[in-house]
C-alpha cells in the first residue's frame, strides 16, 4: 500500500474555488471509479495552496484507477478542462509515500 500526496497551487485568488469544485465534483468522482481519497487539506501558509491523499493497495490498483478517471470521457471532457482552469499545473508536485510500521495510516 502506498500514498500519494498531491500539492496543488491554485491560480492567484481561487482557491476558495477550486475547494468547493473539488469536493463536489473531483472527489465525488473520482471516489465513484474507485480511487480512495484519504485527506484534503488548505495550506494555511500559502494561501493558493492545497493538499489531498488518495490511498492505492499497489501499482496494478493504481494503473486501474489511473485509467479509470483520466481515460474517462466526463474526465476529459467536462471536469479536466476546469481543474485546469483552476490550477497551475506547471506548479503540481506528487510525492509517493509509504507509512511505517507504527504509522495509523497503515
Amino acid at each position: 500500500m502506498y500514498y500519494e500526496i498531491r500539492r496543488y497551487q491554485t491560480q492567484p485568488g481561487r482557491r476558495e474555488e477550486w475547494v468547493r469544485y473539488m469536493e463536489e465534483v473531483v472527489i465525488p468522482f473520482q471516489t465513484e471509479q474507485g480511487i480512495n481519497v484519504t485527506a484534503s487539506f488548505i495550506d494555511e501558509q500559502d494561501e493558493d495552496g492545497c493538499v489531498w491523499m488518495r490511498r492505492f493497495e499497489n501499482e496494478s490498483n493504481s494503473d486501474a484507477l489511473y485509467e479509470a478517471v483520466y481515460q474517462h470521457d466526463r474526465w476529459k471532457n467536462e471536469i479536466s478542462p476546469i481543474v485546469k482552469s483552476l490550477l497551475m499545473p506547471e506548479k503540481t508536485v506528487v510525492t509517493r509515500v509509504s507509512p511505517t510500521p507504527a504509522s495509523p495510516l497503515r
